[in-house]
């Protein structure tokens, strides 16, 4: 039919859609630039693998799933049967659609209803936008096969958004008579073989987001995750790159699986030269099974290539998710938790005098955690009997909410809906409502099981519950939505649960949010274990974990923002000393580490001494002055050789105002840190470097300050010299932190 070259964003996609199977991409990766019509042929011809001893008599092509009837002996693209029949399958082209919404009515690739390309050979080509992010709209293609001889129809939907974010959907029909079981669905890119090394995510409770890397060998890197949410342990992005690459610097491409259920995540490279990153939902065995007619969608598998190391990925993304309609647009209010100031002790006067101390330090949203309903007064009861325990608030929770709404702040509720104890009205009255193997239920966790939501009885006393603490009292203006175990031998009416779960989740914050649109909801599962691209089409930001400990976070927040900008992304200062590693910081060090996202505070702040509560209340400040910045600017990481040192920072777009946060995370080999690049400035532009005003000093561990540091106006240099040689670090103590604030001089 056609060969496609799709361009967004210095991002080129080519595709070969010449038939008769399905198309293969050419390129995935950089621009390639506006190429003639006869070049694309010529690119086409000049990717054909050759012909070697021991293998097929025709060359073997990559197409967008791989299969073995077109010689592919990898992972497969699409695995199932239909009771041990059609278990292999050969698509053949039907049409192709493309459609460019940058194109002005005027050109002639505009198409106001997507384009049906049929003549052989023909080149399409898609526009590049003029500029790397706006309002210029996406590029789309629509590839449509058939096996009739399966009886089976396949769909691929793929996007190149204004970004230069890729996304691929395949879609699989069932055409045939019978029942046919779906086991795998995976949508699958080629990666050169320039990409040597692979660094993704993994970790646990309170240590989310643990970089490792290594070189890719043959064979399959499979990552998959079997937890019924998104998963501690999560890839979050599956990075291939080039040897050593960084932050800052190498060519990168990542996939990124938007799903809340089980998922897989891979990288494959084959001894006949194939490279591939791929990833899509993780089936349990009879858990989809298509009925004549009937048609299964996998998650969207999100697609991001860079020469700009790290940072040029997360650019992308941060771009996309910066652009969604539900984005928030307002300033995130600094948001206070009650659970490390009073657990489960809910004390009126005692949460009224917190919301005092909240208000006077700059809070702007206070949140009533764990606790405030019927036979809550530990973790092991009541999860499910979602009513105002009115033992415990005997005039409801409206008392509170005026007290907190006086003051100016918006109040927020905690919530775990998915979950019941077994010592709960609920469960007492339907043991049935719970995800289970038959005759015999999961092992508990935390006390408590999982609410089976494909149950419609089950789904509707949840949701009409939800929708009555919201409706029964004014001012409600956001959910702390937890989440607090895995989903384990998850089974609903004898069969496989997990993927009917995560879909009706997926509609009950829909409705929910659909009844009331002012209330913003978190995603919190145990902290950062429901971390990915779906559950944040319905959420305003993610609790990143529930370690508040800043030398912890510090990484965690790192690799949370590879994928999600700070706005997104829950921060809170917490207490002196930590709730879950017992370290010690000082309030400084938690602040700036803290700074950085949706900021917010997790400690008892009624206690603290007044020389805290002045330094929390300037800290507060300065985020609510530098938050424009922190939640719209580009987000760099620095490079830094000394691994005891960590530096990163937000550059407003225009380059003209950025501020960095430099960290001493332990002792160093070297007697003084020795000099940070401030990355991400106009090269060409002249700026003041110093301390951000408003930023509480950290004591320091030298005799004398670096000489640019003693001067009273900071130093001024340019954007060449700032990101290529840099400026003398102090010698901060360990697990301390500087805040430098940049700006343009005139």
């Amino acid at each position: 039919m056609s060969i496609v070259h799709l361009r967004r964003a210095r991002t080129s996609l080519v595709l070969d859609a010449r038939g008769p199977g399905l198309p293969r991409v050419v390129h995935w990766g950089a621009d390639l630039g506006p190429l003639p019509d006869d070049e694309l042929p010529a690119l086409v011809a000049a990717t054909i693998p050759p012909v070697v001893p021991s293998s097929f008599d025709a060359p073997t092509v990559l197409s967008l799933l791989p299969e073995a009837s077109a010689g592919w002996s990898g992972r497969p693209g699409l695995a199932g049967h239909r009771a041990g029949r059609d278990w292999s399958t050969a698509f053949r082209l039907v049409d192709l659609d493309v459609r460019d919404e940058a194109s002005p009515p005027g050109d002639p690739a505009h198409r106001p209803d997507p384009g049906r390309v049929a003549a052989d050979g023909e080149a399409v080509r898609v526009p590049e936008e003029e500029r790397d992010h706006g309002g210029a709209g996406a590029a789309r293609v629509t590839v449509r096969a058939a096996d009739p001889d399966a009886g089976l129809s396949l769909t691929v939907e793929i996007t190149l958004d204004a970004a230069g974010l890729l996304t691929l959907r395949h879609r699989l029909r069932n055409d045939g008579d019978g029942g046919y079981e779906l086991r795998e669905l995976t949508p699958v890119l080629p990666v050169p073989a320039v990409a040597t090394e692979l660094l993704d995510l993994t970790g646990r409770w309170c240590r989310e987001r643990s970089p490792q890397r290594h070189p890719w060998p043959m064979g399959a890197w499979v990552r998959e995750g079997r937890h019924g949410r998104t998963g501690h342990d999560a890839t979050l992005l599956l990075v291939a790159g080039t040897p050593g690459f960084g932050f800052g610097h190498g060519e990168v491409w990542a996939v990124h699986t938007a799903w809340s259920g089980d998922h897989v995540t891979a990288a494959e490279r084959r001894p006949t030269g194939e490279a591939t990153l791929g990833g899509g939902e993780l089936l349990a065995p009879g858990e989809i099974v298509l009925g004549p007619g009937e048609e299964y969608a996998t998650p969207l598998l999100y697609a991001v290539h860079s020469t700009a190391g790290l940072d040029g990925l997360s650019h992308v993304l941060h771009t996309h998710l910066r652009a969604r309609p539900q984005h928030p647009r307002h300033p995130r209010p600094v948001t206070l938790n009650v659970w490390e100031a009073v657990y489960f002790d809910h004390d009126l006067d005692r949460l009224k005098g917190l919301a005092d101390r909240a208000a006077e330090v700059g809070v702007e949203r206070f949140v009533l955690d764990d606790g405030w309903f019927r036979g809550r007064r530990h973790d092991q009861a009541g999860l499910g009997d979602w009513w105002v325990d009115d033992e415990v608030w005997p005039d409801g929770l409206q008392p509170l909410i005026d007290h907190v709404g006086k003051h100016g702040m918006q109040f927020g509720l905690w919530v775990e809906p998915e979950m019941v104890n077994p010592d709960s009205d609920l469960f007492r009255a339907h043991p049935d409502w719970v995800l289970q193997a038959p005759g015999r239920l999961p092992p508990e966790w935390r006390h408590q099981q999982v609410l089976d939501l494909a149950n419609p009885d089950a789904y509707a006393h949840l949701l009409g519950r939800l929708d009555a603490v919201l409706s029964e009292h004014d001012g409600i203006a956001y959910l702390k939505w937890d989440h607090n175990r895995d989903l384990t031998e998850a089974g609903h009416a004898g069969r496989p649960g997990v993927h009917g779960q995560t879909v009706a989740v997926y509609r009950l914050l829909d409705e929910l949010r659909a009844r009331h649109p002012g209330v913003e909801i978190e995603s919190c599962s145990s902290g950062g274990a429901r971390v990915d691209l779906e559950i944040l089409r319905r959420t305003d930001r993610v609790w990143t974990s529930d370690c508040n400990d800043a030398l912890e976070r510090l990484s965690i927040q790192r690799w949370t923002g590879l994928l999600l900008p700070p706005e997104l992304i829950g921060t809170h200062i917490g207490p002196e000393r930590s709730h879950t590693t017992q370290r010690v910081h000082d309030l400084g060090f938690r602040a700036v580490t803290a700074l950085f996202g949706h900021h917010g505070i997790e400690w008892d702040i009624s206690r603290i001494s007044a020389a805290e509560r002045i330094e929390l209340t300037a800290w507060v400040a300065l985020h609510k002055r530098l938050r424009p910045l922190l939640h719209a600017g580009r987000v760099v990481r620095v490079d830094h050789p000394d691994p005891a040192v960590q530096a990163h920072g937000v550059v407003a777009h225009d380059r003209s105002h950025a501020v960095y946060a430099v960290s001493r995370l332990a002792t160093s080999v070297a007697q003084t840190p020795g000099m940070v690049r401030l990355a991400g400035l106009d090269p060409a532009r002249r700026y003041r470097v110093r301390p951000a005003a408003g930023a509480p000093e950290p004591a320091l561990l030298q005799l004398t300050e670096p000489g640019w540091l003693a001067a009273a106006d900071g130093v001024f240099l340019s954007g060449s010299v700032l990101g290529s040689v840099g400026v003398q670090l102090p010698a901060l103590h360990p697990e301390q932190a500087l805040l430098l604030e940049v700006t343009a001089a005139p």
